[in-house]
């Protein structure tokens, strides 16, 4: 289980664009890795569209988002495209991303238990250290969440 403190596992995956995105590409910015389960599904599109409606501050701060799921680069592009999302969402198909975040794992819905993305923020400060880990997401605020803890 990662912590704060703790160096960012590097990684080298598809955007939504099929361009190689790596973490270590980021040093220098803050990142904010955040993994969700599902493009286009209700909790998600709340998340991704409260980073989004707080992008413009995220920016001016020199903070990166990148979007963490399962869900291949056409499903990423359609939700982008859908929701006028301006940041990166990356393709972790096979989920190597997920679990070197422990972001992967039993999950019950509905009464059925089954394996996916757990709903998790990192926050990466420039030197690639984790500043701090939202295990707990409120999706309808956390961009707020995310740059009060930035600021912190």
């Amino acid at each position: 289980m990662l912590k704060e403190g703790d160096d960012a596992p590097d990684f080298s995956v598809k955007d939504q664009n099929g361009e190689e995105v790596k973490l270590s590409d980021s040093r220098g910015k803050k990142v904010v890795l955040y993994f969700y389960p599902k493009d286009d599904t209700p909790g998600c599109t709340k998340e991704a569209c409260s980073l989004r409606d707080g992008f413009a501050v995220f920016e001016r701060e020199n903070i990166k988002i990148l979007g963490v799921s399962t869900d291949d680069e056409q499903s990423h592009r359609k939700f982008i495209s859908k929701y006028e999302l301006p940041f990166t969402l990356l393709a972790d198909t096979d989920h190597a991303v997920a679990d070197a975040y422990g972001s992967y794992g039993e999950k019950t819905f509905m009464g059925k238990t089954y394996d996916g993305v757990l709903r998790k923020t990192f926050l990466i400060d420039e030197a690639g250290k984790i500043k701090k880990v939202f295990d707990k997401v409120k999706v309808d605020e956390h961009a707020d969440e995310i740059l009060r803890a930035f600021a912190e």
